[in-house]
């Protein structure tokens, strides 16, 4: 009688320490679940638990003080990432209307009859300047495209927009002998894109080739939404073609490289939801851009 009534108790205790364990796993899980969602929203809910476990509950106000150092260093980095992008903007902004008047002065300085040390002088300030104009357009740019604004989406032919971008380009790409090699489908490629990005996306890329690339340069585009630029690169290497989408990256005979051209033009590729990565092959640089059908 007395093992009977001994193997109910241990039973009992056996079930009790079963059912705590349980409801133990249970608020874990709560709070790893309610935890990730902090993480991902920003919410001033705090996490709460079912279980009486004064362990468990210690743990909830421990991470929920955590939480709230958290939320508020996220809010201060947004306002001051924001106030940042403003200030870029506007900056680059105010730079462009100086920066232009300076450039038609230095062009009505060229008509005028100066020695020769003179002429290189202003050949030297003409080159600088026309690199810090540059490079605040593109500050600009960037900043644009790194305001968060959502995109006005269209259905859009990319071979019409891509046809638009080489006749844009062609002239130079015919001073420097870099006559592009096209293929194009006979059917549109329909996709809902931005014109304007599609466009800046286009020309970048164009734009990198002829400043660093040789000929032939090679450019195709296929019904699946797939467009590759492809050229040979023979200054490049596989480390520098890893840092070609980083902001400010330039290769070395860059010197008048702003380094953010292709840093745009993946920034506005993924924000439409399209997919670009570079490859490097026996010295040929290939850019591959995908807008899958959706």
């Amino acid at each position: 009688m007395f093992l009977w009534i001994l193997c109910i108790i241990l039973s009992l205790i056996v079930l009790f320490l079963l059912y705590k364990i349980y409801t133990m796993h249970k608020a874990l899980r709560d709070i790893c679940a309610l935890f990730d969602r902090h993480l991902i929203m920003d919410t001033n809910t705090l996490i709460t638990v079912s279980s009486g476990d004064r362990h468990i509950k210690k743990l909830a106000g421990k991470l929920n003080e955590e939480l709230k150092v958290l939320h508020g260093q996220r809010r201060n980095y947004l306002q001051g990432d924001q106030a940042l992008k403003e200030a870029v903007t506007n900056i680059s902004h105010d730079l462009r209307t100086p920066l232009t008047a300076v450039s038609g002065y230095l062009e009505l300085l060229a008509k005028e009859e100066l020695s020769e040390d003179a002429a290189r002088y202003l050949s030297c300030i003409r080159n600088r300047t026309e690199a810090l104009k540059s490079l605040s357009e593109e500050l600009f740019r960037y900043t644009i495209s790194l305001r968060g604004e959502k995109m006005t989406l269209e259905s859009l032919d990319i071979r019409t927009v891509l046809e638009e971008s080489l006749l844009d380009l062609y002239g130079e790409m015919v001073q420097k002998e870099m006559e592009p090699e096209v293929q194009l489908p006979e059917v549109p490629v329909i996709r809902q894109l931005n014109r304007t990005a599609l466009s800046r996306i286009f020309t970048n890329i164009l734009q990198n080739a002829l400043k660093y690339g040789k000929r032939p340069l090679s450019i195709s585009l296929d019904e699946t939404g797939e467009i590759l630029f492809s050229n040979p690169a023979p200054s490049l290497d596989q480390v520098q073609v890893g840092k070609l989408f980083n902001r400010y990256f330039t290769v070395e005979n860059g010197k008048n490289s702003t380094g953010l051209g292709l840093s745009i033009a993946k920034t506005l590729v993924q924000e439409m939801k399209g997919e670009i990565h570079a490859e490097y092959k026996e010295n040929r640089l290939s850019i591959r851009i995908l807008f899958p059908k959706r």
